[in-house]
């Protein structure tokens, strides 16, 4: 066998920019035949469910269970496994999962940068950065949206990122003004005219005039929205918008004048948006309803808030306000307005929700244009798991661990005994040359 060649570069060398390229480039999930095969996979178990689960893990797994009940563990296996490990490597488990659970615990307390310090002179903490560059997407197909551009650009700004990008289309060459200066109070660095996933596709692998970004953010039509899925992995993304939402809980204290205008706040925006109000109170919502009559006449966009409501809108009367939050945490509306007496005594049963709006006073539109709080949100029930776009998304976390060599002495065996476990004998090698004395021309690095 031959010897092993291992590569070396120099960044003095011809070329090196190119080799590096070429060394971490990584495509994540773009080779069609797996886009394929895990398209019809996904549509099996969507659409079968545990036969199609069932199936599949004997294909793949090849693990022939007579039910799904049978692919579950229970959590007295669980417990069983642990109890009877080997005493070496049950301590080491729970000693890693203890110092895992501190520091996570750290993280949570602080929420930004720390610095733990042990008393063996072990120092763990995380460390704030901004992202380098962000690409951000402005609509511009139907209408201009100078609000999107301060939404966006302005929290990556205040993160501290060194160029923000902005693409919109301009149809027929015609510029907003007001996106324009948007972007200028903002603190856009550069600003082109492209749009669709053409757009997010140079943002994403930069072209000879479009810079390659970190990140893409901003919302677009359904193919920006197509493009940003299939790019992800390349670069960040901040979410893939969906249609506009709002809900709204109501009670006999609300005013159905503005609970209607409301409702057509977000059903305006689009034919598929949606709009939805519950309310334990049937005289309100017949006010309500009677409101909506009588605005609608003078609403310019009357045909879409109409198609809105007829294929996802809905009045909905519920048998108290306690279900009206538990039918809104089904929901996971983008934008939920507490339109009730007293709605500092609701927030607390409320889970999902992209924002809320508390009290008569709290108009969604507020929080869309000038309020403060980012109105980019989460959609399509995706509040249960994300959160509005804010300074976080365009920072990034480093972890950052000082070792002592003392530390490096009491968790070498931790380590090792895990490695090992796992097969990875290089990692428990790691481990333990730090378990002997330094040799004498070592240097310790020092606080």
């Amino acid at each position: 066998m031959s010897a092993a060649a291992f590569r070396r570069l120099s960044s003095a060398a011809p070329g090196f920019d190119a080799e590096l390229e070429a060394l971490i480039a990584f495509e994540a999930a773009q080779d069609p035949d797996i886009d394929d095969a895990v398209a019809r996979i996904v549509a099996e178990v969507r659409s079968r469910g545990d036969d199609a689960l069932l199936e599949l893990t004997k294909r793949f797994d090849r693990l022939d269970v007579p039910s799904a009940a049978a692919l579950e563990i229970s959590a007295d296996e669980m417990r069983r496994a642990y109890e009877l490990l080997p005493d070496d490597q049950r301590d080491a488990l729970a000693t890693a999962a203890a110092r895992i659970r501190s520091f996570h615990e750290a993280q949570k307390a602080h929420g930004g940068a720390f610095k733990v310090t042990e008393p063996n002179g072990t120092e763990l903490g995380q460390r704030i950065t901004p992202l380098d560059s962000v690409g951000l997407y402005v609509p511009g197909g139907k209408a201009a949206y100078p609000s999107s551009v301060l939404m966006n650009a302005i929290p990556a700004n205040v993160a501290g990122v060194r160029d923000i990008v902005m693409v919109v289309p301009t149809p027929g060459g015609v510029r907003s003004a007001l996106v324009l200066a948007a972007a200028h109070l903002a603190g856009v660095s550069r600003a082109f005219t492209i749009g669709g996933a053409q757009a997010i596709a140079a943002l994403a692998y930069g072209t000879g005039t479009i810079p390659r970004v970190d990140k893409i953010c901003g919302p677009g039509n359904a193919y920006v929205a197509a493009a940003k899925r299939r790019v992800y992995g390349t670069v960040g993304i901040d979410m893939v918008a969906g249609v506009s939402e709002i809900l709204v809980i109501a009670d006999a204290s609300a005013n159905p004048d503005w609970v209607a205008i409301d409702l057509f706040s977000q059903a305006e925006h689009d034919e598929m948006a949606q709009a939805i109000l519950l309310s334990p109170d049937a005289a309100l919502i017949d006010a309500v309803e009677a409101a909506m009559h009588r605005a609608l006449a003078s609403m310019p966009r009357a045909p879409i808030i109409t198609a809105s409501f007829e294929k996802r809108g809905a009045l909905v009367q519920v048998r108290d306000l306690a279900e009206a939050c538990e039918i809104a945490n089904r929901i996971a509306p983008e934008h939920l307005e507490l339109a009730v007496a007293d709605p500092d005594g609701l927030v607390p049963r409320i889970r999902h929700a992209g924002a809320i709006f508390m009290g008569h006073h709290a108009s969604e539109a507020l929080g869309d244009y000038c309020a403060g709080p980012n109105h980019v949100l989460p959609t399509g029930r995706t509040a249960r798991f994300s959160s509005p776009l804010g300074v976080y998304d365009f920072q990034k976390r480093s972890s950052v661990l000082r070792i002592s060599p003392a530390a490096a002495r009491a968790l070498g065996p931790v380590a090792a005994t895990l490695a090992h476990g796992e097969g990875l004998t290089a990692h428990a090698r790691s481990a333990e040359a730090r378990l002997a004395p330094s040799p004498p021309n070592a240097v310790e690095a020092t606080p």
